[in-house]
C-alpha cells in the first residue's frame, strides 16, 4: 500500500483493522477493507484535499461520485481506468461505514456518522445457471484439453470437487489432505472462520484419488501449482486467478455462451439441489451461509426449470 500524507491519514485505522481481524474476519476481507479505506484516504488527499476531521455529508456524496469516475486514484495510487461496478462501490462504502461505526464505538469524535454513508441502490440480478449438460462438459474439459497428464488430473479433480461440494473457490484452493476423511467428507473452515462439513460425490472422490496417486511430495495442500514463482514452496497454493482463467478458457473452447466462473459453479450446485427437492435449510448449511435469505438468492430456478413449471402447472396449459 502507498502511504498517504500523514495529514490525510485516517485515525485509528490500524486499531480498526486489528478489531475486525479479532472478530473472525478472514485475512482476505481484512486486506480488502484496508485497500478500500486507503482509497478513501487517497480521495481526501488528492481530490478534495480535506482532513478527516473536516469531513461533511457533502464530502461523502462527492466520494460516491469519485468512485463512479475513471479518474479516481486506487489504493496503490494508480489512476483507475475501468469504471467500478455498483457491487464494488458498495463494498468500499460498506468498509467506510464499518470504520465509522468502530470510531463511534470507541468514543472517537467523528465528523459524520455511519448513517451518512448511503449505499447505491442496485437491481437484484440473478446469474444464469448453465444447463446440466454444459456443466458436465465443462467439468470434464481438462481431460479433453490439457496435454500435461498431471495438470489434466489436477484440474479435473478441482472442478469435480467444486461442483460436488459447492465450496467457495478460496476454500477449495486452501484444502489440505488432513481435511478429507476416507468417506469423502471434508471439514471446512469457511468465511468468518465458521466450521462446516461438505461432501464429495463418488466421481469426485475417484478423481481426487487419481490425482493424489501421482503425488510424491510432503506438501499439505491437496491441489498444488507446478509452474510459476516459488512453485517448489510447500506452502504455495494455486491462485484464484489461475483457476478462474482456466474455467473461462474451457468455456470458450466448448463454445458455451453462458458466463461460468467458480462462483457460478457453486451457484449451480445450490440451484440443482433445490430443483431436486433439497431442503433450503440443508443447502444453507452446505454453502456455509449465516442467513437463509442469502441462500434463497442462490437457489432460484433455472430458466429450463421455470419453463417446465410453467408448462406443467399453468391453468390454461391445455
Amino acid at each position: 500500500m502507498v502511504k498517504t500524507n500523514k495529514k490525510y491519514q485516517l485515525p485509528l485505522l490500524d486499531e480498526y483493522l486489528e478489531n475486525i481481524q479479532s472478530n473472525n474476519y478472514s485475512t482476505e476481507t481484512v486486506y480488502n477493507y484496508e485497500r478500500d479505506l486507503n482509497t478513501f484516504e487517497n480521495f481526501l488527499e488528492s481530490d478534495i484535499k480535506t482532513e478527516f476531521k473536516k469531513l461533511t455529508k457533502r464530502s461523502i456524496i462527492k466520494f460516491k461520485a469519485y468512485l463512479s469516475s475513471t479518474s479516481r486514484t486506487t489504493a496503490s495510487n494508480e489512476v483507475g481506468e475501468k469504471k467500478l461496478s455498483s457491487y464494488s462501490i458498495n463494498r468500499i462504502l460498506s468498509a467506510l461505514r464499518s470504520y465509522l461505526k468502530f470510531l463511534i464505538d470507541v468514543d472517537y469524535k467523528t465528523p459524520v456518522t455511519a448513517d451518512a454513508v448511503k449505499l447505491l441502490k442496485t437491481e437484484k440480478k440473478y446469474g444464469q445457471v448453465p444447463e446440466m449438460n454444459q456443466l458436465i462438459t465443462l467439468i470434464e474439459a481438462p481431460s479433453k484439453f490439457e496435454t500435461d497428464p498431471t495438470i489434466k488430473l489436477r484440474n479435473r479433480a478441482m472442478l469435480e470437487t467444486l461442483f460436488a461440494t459447492g465450496m467457495r473457490i478460496s476454500e477449495l484452493l486452501s484444502l489440505k489432505r488432513e481435511q478429507l476423511d476416507n468417506t469423502g467428507r471434508i471439514y471446512v473452515m469457511g468465511k468468518g472462520k465458521k466450521q462446516r462439513f461438505v461432501y464429495l460425490t463418488p466421481r469426485a472422490i475417484k478423481h481426487i484419488k487419481d490425482y493424489l496417486a501421482t503425488r510424491h511430495d510432503s506438501t499439505p495442500y491437496i491441489f498444488i501449482p507446478y509452474r510459476g514463482l516459488n512453485n517448489a514452496d510447500k506452502n504455495k497454493k494455486i491462485s484464484t486467478n489461475y483457476l478462474q482463467s482456466k474455467i473461462k478458457r474451457y468455456r470458450e473452447l466448448l463454445a458455451i455462451n453462458i458466463p461460468i466462473s467458480a462462483h457460478s459453479i457453486r451457484h449451480s450446485f445450490a440451484t440443482y439441489l433445490a430443483e431436486n427437492g433439497a431442503n433450503p435449510a440443508a443447502i444453507q448449511i452446505l454453502l456455509g451461509h449465516e442467513s437463509l435469505d442469502t441462500t434463497t438468492r442462490y437457489v432460484h430456478a433455472s430458466d429450463r426449470y421455470a419453463e417446465k413449471m410453467h408448462t406443467d402447472f399453468h391453468p390454461l396449459k391445455k
